[in-house]
């Protein structure tokens, strides 16, 4: 039986290589051989010392098991999830709310049946993104989330150069918002702690970049904005702080999309916060499957896009990997299982 190198958490801020048997294409299910794996947040799971899955890639088929959407030599992305493909959600492109999500253990046989951090995986031939010609796998690999929960926001807000949007959080998904903003031509304002970041997002073309400790942070975005307050928020750091902040600054009738993940309560009122404001809040996840050729547009076009990623290494690096996102010193880092 042919064998891959896998990527797993080991013990509590250990991770390492093991050998694992490479699945086999079934039904619409296709065999991507992996040149791309950016990082998330899965160094949350190498601190405390439990096994992550991952959930982004980008590589180039190489088997399938029936004609489908896909064929050998096609280079793609690899979208999230393993949704069913069939519930209305799924057909509408909103795939990431799927209810359905297929057992992938269950039908791929496999325990790693959903893992990204692999030399080879299984996908749905529907949820891969063609890659542009020109476009690298490391750069075309940023349409997962590096560029996508913030694109799918602004395609959302529908985010113009007549905006001034801000986003809290200054992390690889926020850093993507200022590119994804940027890209669209409005004023950007990242709200960032840590000093690395703050220079990136500057980097980035962020027009104003503000500590979220600064006492005058609310009066210094009222006065960038004349008085108004913000167009748009993006919110990626997961802080209920940066939470509240995006209510106070966003205009009236503005829009505020929440990405970072947070389990923590927020004190809000409805007529003050939301009725007399009258502003728009959602939850953003991802992005609709049928913005895959804008999105790659962006990722295409915009230099920036480079800037976004700031260590490719060796897949056999894992643990050097993992410390340096638990360090936040970094954007995107994206591994390539193929290198020594």
């Amino acid at each position: 039986m042919k064998t891959m190198k896998r990527a797993v958490i080991t013990g509590v801020k250990q991770a390492g290589l093991v050998e694992v048997p490479i699945p086999q294409p079934k039904e619409d299910w296709v065999l991507v051989k992996v040149h791309a794996i950016p990082l998330c947040t899965e160094y949350k799971g190498w601190l405390g010392g439990w096994q992550y899955s991952g959930h982004e890639a980008a590589g180039e088929v190489v088997a399938v098991a029936q004609p489908g959407k896909v064929k050998v030599g096609d280079r793609v992305v690899v979208m999230p999830g393993s949704p069913c493909g069939k519930c209305s959600y799924c057909l509408e492109g909103e795939y990431i709310h799927c209810e359905h999500m297929v057992n992938t253990t269950q039908f791929t046989g496999i325990e790693y049946g959903a893992d990204t951090h692999v030399q080879y995986l299984l996908k749905q031939d529907w949820l891969l993104l063609p890659i542009l010609d020109g476009i690298s796998y490391e750069r075309a690999s940023l349409a997962c989330c590096g560029l996508g929960p913030t694109f799918g926001a602004m395609e959302n807000m529908n985010v113009t150069a007549f905006d001034t949007v801000l986003i809290t959080g200054g992390g690889p998904v926020g850093l993507g918002g200022v590119v994804n903003g940027k890209y669209r031509g409005a004023r950007v304002i990242s709200v960032e702690g840590i000093p690395y970041r703050q220079e990136k997002a500057r980097e980035l073309g962020a027009d104003l970049v503000l500590d979220p400790g600064d006492p005058e942070i609310r009066s210094k975005i009222r006065d960038f904005t004349d008085g108004l307050g913000v167009d748009a928020c993006l919110e990626t750091s997961g802080r209920v702080e940066a939470q509240r902040l995006c209510i106070d600054v966003v205009r009236c009738k503005g829009q505020i999309s929440i990405i970072g993940e947070c389990d923590d309560d927020l004190a809000v009122k409805a007529s003050p916060d939301f009725i007399r404001k009258g502003i728009i809040v959602r939850g953003q996840w991802h992005y609709n499957l049928n913005g895959g050729v804008r999105i790659m547009q962006v990722i295409n076009r915009s230099p920036a896009t480079e800037k976004l990623i700031t260590h490719v290494m060796p897949m056999s690096q894992i643990q050097q990997a993992l410390e340096l996102c638990a360090s936040h010193q970094c954007a995107k880092v994206i591994l390539q299982p193929w290198a020594v």
